[in-house]
C-alpha cells in the first residue's frame, strides 16, 4: 500500500461512491448517480478515502439550514441551530481495519471546528441493529438525544450528537 488520503470528491468518483453505497444499503439508504448528485449540490462535506488511488470510502454530510429533505436531518433541525448532520458514511468492506472512517471523521471534526459548528449529528440502526457503528460513534464521544421509527416502522435509529 502507497497511502490513504482523504480529499474532496469529484465527479470523476461518482460511480465508485454509488457502488460502495450500494455495497451497505442495509446500513444506509438507496442513492443512484442522479441522487447522489443532488446530494452532493446539498452537502457541505462530501469527502472520499482512497487506498492507492482507489475509493474506498466516502462521507457526506449537511449544514443545519439546508434545504435538505430528510426524517432525520428534520428531527434535528427542529432541536439544533448549529450541526452538521452526517447523511452517510461508507467504507468498502475490503479495507476496514485501515482507519479510513476515523481519518474521515477526524476531518470533519476539523471542519466543523474551523466552521465554528457546534455538534456533529448522525443516526444509526437500532432495530435492526447495527453494533459496528454503535461502537465506532462511541469513540468519538457520540450520545444518543433521541430515537425514531423510521419508513413502515421497520427500522428504528438512534439519533446522535457528538459536540465539537
Amino acid at each position: 500500500m502507497t497511502g490513504i488520503t482523504v480529499r474532496n470528491a469529484t465527479d470523476a468518483d461518482f460511480d465508485a461512491i454509488v457502488a460502495l453505497n450500494a455495497s451497505e444499503v442495509a446500513h444506509t439508504s438507496p442513492m443512484d448517480r442522479t441522487r447522489l448528485r443532488q446530494l452532493d449540490v446539498l452537502s457541505v462535506y462530501h469527502k472520499v478515502a482512497t487506498v492507492d488511488g482507489q475509493v474506498t470510502g466516502f462521507l457526506l454530510a449537511m449544514r443545519d439550514g439546508c434545504a435538505y429533505l430528510n426524517a432525520n436531518f428534520a428531527w434535528f433541525s427542529s432541536r439544533y441551530d448549529s450541526f452538521i448532520y452526517i447523511d452517510r458514511i461508507v467504507v468498502g468492506a475490503q479495507h476496514r481495519g485501515l482507519k479510513l472512517g476515523t481519518s474521515l471523521y477526524r476531518d470533519i471534526f476539523a471542519c466543523a471546528r474551523r466552521m465554528g459548528v457546534r455538534g456533529i449529528t448522525c443516526e444509526y440502526n437500532l432495530l435492526p441493529a447495527n453494533e459496528p457503528s454503535r461502537r465506532f460513534h462511541d469513540t468519538f464521544g457520540f450520545r444518543q438525544v433521541g430515537t425514531q421509527w423510521l419508513g413502515d416502522g421497520s427500522k428504528l435509529v438512534s439519533l446522535q450528537l457528538a459536540t465539537v
